[in-house]
């Protein structure tokens, strides 16, 4: 496999795009890539960071109801080594009007905020380097 080359797209439903695009674009600091329109039925907004190596697309189906999130440990994490980088992006959220969640794993508490977006998706914000 050519992890060079190699893209991530994490696509999923939702229930209120313009809320979503809010709490990514707002909150986190994503950029509309890109969106569709009543594609097969479908209207959709891509989401992420210039150069980077994944995206978020949310997509809306005419005439059906996306569930919410199947349990609060359906997450996103974000892997922030800076303490104030981290700081800064916790503001970020609290500015735009999201609060910090408790989570449900409490290993996220401690070097983590974690945020719930309008589906009941959970994202965390964690202050330390990514490694395996």
């Amino acid at each position: 496999m050519d992890t060079e080359t190699m893209k991530l797209r994490v696509a999923r439903p939702t229930r209120s795009l313009a809320q979503v695009v809010r709490f990514y674009q707002e909150g986190l600091g994503f950029e509309v890539l890109g969106g569709f329109e009543d594609h097969a039925g479908f209207d959709g907004v891509m989401l992420g960071h210039r150069g980077a190596p994944y995206h978020l697309e949310f997509t809306v189906e005419r005439g059906h109801a996306a569930p919410s999130a199947p349990s609060e440990e359906n997450l996103l994490v974000f892997y922030i080594p800076e303490r104030a980088a981290w700081e800064a992006r916790v503001r970020r959220m609290q500015t735009a009007g999201f609060s910090p969640v408790r989570s449900r794993n409490p290993y996220w508490d401690v070097h983590g905020k974690t945020f719930e977006d309008p589906d009941g998706y959970r994202v965390v914000l964690y202050q330390r380097a990514w490694a395996l």
